[in-house]
């Protein structure tokens, strides 16, 4: 659940040079998130492609966990994609792939991180209720803390200590989870559509809210209130782990405070919109977003002075 966006079937199968795959995946992710596009333009080259052959990969497997192609099972084709992930540069006949397998080779990314992705993509084929927060977030560092590590090993920390980076993980996997339930807030309806609720059984018991409640779009003071317990909820993660930023080298800094920053103020947007996540879309229009960038320079500078 990166977004939900489709990726064109063009993407599948074509064979192109090593620099076409990595122009291709920036395509890919500028069309699926402008904001992470942005953001990612704040990187060196040769990491900003590396994080968007990441985006491009992580977003093919959602793909097909959402959307499987007539006559292939979902199951079946994620499993070929795990398969393929482990292949070398040499032996990718996908560009997507080409260009991951490069990535993940040039920057030492562990396959134990992509195994767990997949892993979560693989949850969306079987799992469409949560009971508890406790099992959401299971699910959360699957889809997205994991993109979170991945992320910290091609920006690369300022320290070696096995302690110190020890930390950054825990907070990198600490704002996966903050990050993947502003998309989970975000998107209610659309997943409702897909049969799959992620908002936790527990908590729509807490406030009296019901599944009919949801797929009758009710917007009321219940689910007001619950809306604002999941927001602080998020709200209190980004609180407590945004000065890890700190612990990444200084050229990654600015462009992973504007990518956390920048899907920040989706709540903000929610909050806004009345909390009616099932008839307005959630999001920031690219002036807002540029806007927003002097404020987010001057924090992240802050936190590392």
């Amino acid at each position: 659940m990166i977004q939900r966006a489709r990726l064109s079937s063009s993407y599948w199968g074509a064979s192109l040079k090593l620099d076409d795959a990595y122009g291709l995946c920036a395509a890919v992710t500028c069309e699926h998130s402008k904001s992470f596009y942005l953001s990612t333009a704040l990187l060196p080259r040769e990491q900003r492609r590396a994080i968007r052959a990441f985006y491009a990969f992580c977003r093919a497997a959602d793909d097909i966990a959402d959307a499987p192609l007539p006559g292939t099972g979902a199951a079946s084709r994620l499993a070929d994609w795990r398969t393929r992930s482990r292949l070398p540069g040499p032996a990718q006949d996908n560009p997507i792939l080409s260009a991951w397998a490069d990535t993940r080779d040039r920057y030492g990314v562990p396959q134990q991180y992509i195994e767990e992705l997949i892993d979560g993509c693989e949850m969306d084929l079987h799992v469409r209720r949560y009971e508890t927060f406790a099992a959401l977030q299971d699910y959360c560092y699957r889809v997205a803390s994991t993109v979170g590590l991945v992320s910290m090993q091609i920006i690369g920390t300022v320290s070696a200590d096995p302690a110190r980076r020890a930390r950054a993980a825990a907070s990198a996997i600490r704002l996966g989870i903050a990050l993947q339930l502003t998309n989970i807030l975000r998107d209610v309806g659309e997943d409702l559509a897909l049969g799959r609720i992620y908002l936790p059984q527990e908590d729509l018991r807490r406030f009296g809210y019901g599944e009919s409640d949801l797929r009758h779009g009710v917007v009321d003071d219940r689910f007001r209130a619950l809306m604002r317990f999941e927001i602080a909820r998020a709200q209190a993660i980004y609180e407590r782990d945004y000065h890890a930023i700190a612990w990444l080298k200084p050229e990654g800094r600015l462009a992973v405070g504007a990518a956390i920053s920048l899907y920040r103020n989706i709540l903000d947007c929610i909050a806004a919109n009345d909390y009616d996540v099932f008839r307005r879309r959630a999001h920031l229009s690219l002036p807002a977003k540029l806007c927003r960038l002097p404020a987010i320079y001057r924090r992240v500078r802050a936190l590392c002075a």
